[in-house]
């Protein structure tokens, strides 16, 4: 019975990584078509989305290696995409803040690539999207304790 369990387990871990897999080329090309990499765009967006944020605090954001937050970060300021700002309470923090440039680019994109997510999410109904975010959810919070 356990070794059910086992096979059970294994066989949802390569369902659910060639999911990801799939969706993510998908997904990849429609941002890279656009300039940016995939890392770009997500930090874009968060600032899009979420306003300022702590370059210290953009890597867990967008699951993404703090050393390597500088190096997009860079890329994107050169891009004119968004820019540093120092935070006047604390010299040690620097905020990432998104430009005019960098929200009109996002505006201009966001909706193609919120609308492609939402056709590759197209064979579940509502009601089934619903159950998979919080079967994720819950198959996610053990494995953050490993």
């Amino acid at each position: 019975m356990e070794n059910d369990s086992v096979t059970q387990s294994l066989k949802l871990y390569i369902v659910l990584s060639r999911a990801y897999k799939a969706i993510n080329e998908h997904v990849n090309k429609v941002i890279q078509a656009s300039g940016l990499n995939p890392t770009e765009f997500a930090v874009l967006e968060l600032l899009y989305h979420k306003g300022d944020q702590p370059m210290q605090q953009i890597g867990g954001k967008i699951l993404l290696a703090s050393g390597s937050i500088t190096y997009v970060v860079d890329k994107l300021e050169q891009k004119g995409f968004l820019k540093r700002i120092a935070c006047p309470n604390d010299r040690r923090v620097t905020f990432a803040q998104i430009t005019d440039k960098g929200k009109e680019f996002i505006q201009e994109i966001f909706p193609e690539h919120a609308q492609q997510i939402h056709s590759l999410m197209s064979s579940l109904t509502d009601s089934e999207k619903q159950e998979a975010i919080e079967l994720l959810k819950k198959l996610g919070l053990p494995a953050g304790k490993f």
